[in-house]
């Protein structure tokens, strides 16, 4: 009887492992896919926006921002980040703010990063959005008319809600990169 416990101890952690393994690559693939839609989102608002993805050094894309408050508010979403068009990692948006504020939204974000160290400086968590940096709303011909700021032009597309407040700036990143495969390319999926 004493034998089987280790047995079946083994047994269950070998299964849970499993279990969660998959939920994380379930997890890892619902991002992804969700980052795609939210790209395709931008791009159908604003057919200019893919010029000026192909001239950056790359872009994070946030497919779903929850941001609330009520004086006191915050924002969070987990997106993935490109450099050209291949993922490099994965990102946490986090944001805390205090003023005049009331309500809640859902919402995607895009940060095109203009030069190789802009993005750099993202993925090393050298990177917190400004005070003066605020996002462009996505609509036909946006993206002609936004400029870099500090090496970084934001878009966002509401999805759901109101919130009578709407910067960027505060904003903090936590960046994972990909592991790579042998072949020197991002494997399918991302760190958790």
């Amino acid at each position: 009887m004493k034998k089987n416990i280790p047995i079946t101890a083994l047994a269950v952690s070998s299964l849970t492992a499993m279990l969660f393994t998959s939920v994380v690559q379930a997890a890892d693939e619902d991002l992804r896919s969700a980052s795609q839609q939210a790209i395709a989102d931008f791009q159908n608002k604003d057919s200019t926006l893919q010029k000026l993805l192909g001239d950056s050094a790359g872009y994070a894309v946030f497919p779903n921002v929850g941001k609330g408050g009520f004086i006191v508010g915050g924002a969070r979403g987990k997106g993935l980040v490109y450099e050209k068009t291949n993922v490099v990692g994965e990102a946490t948006l986090t944001q805390a703010s205090i003023g005049a504020q009331v309500g809640g939204q859902t919402f995607a974000e895009m940060i095109l990063f203009e030069t190789p160290a802009a993005l750099s400086d993202f993925k090393a968590g050298k990177f917190e959005m400004s005070a003066d940096v605020s996002a462009v709303a996505a609509a036909e011909g946006a993206s002609a008319a936004a400029k870099y700021k500090n090496g970084v032009a934001v878009f966002a597309l509401p999805k759901k809600g109101l919130m009578v407040q709407a910067s960027v700036g505060g904003q903090k990143f936590k960046f994972e990169p990909v592991p790579m495969e042998p072949t020197g390319r991002p494997s399918p999926t991302p760190n958790n």
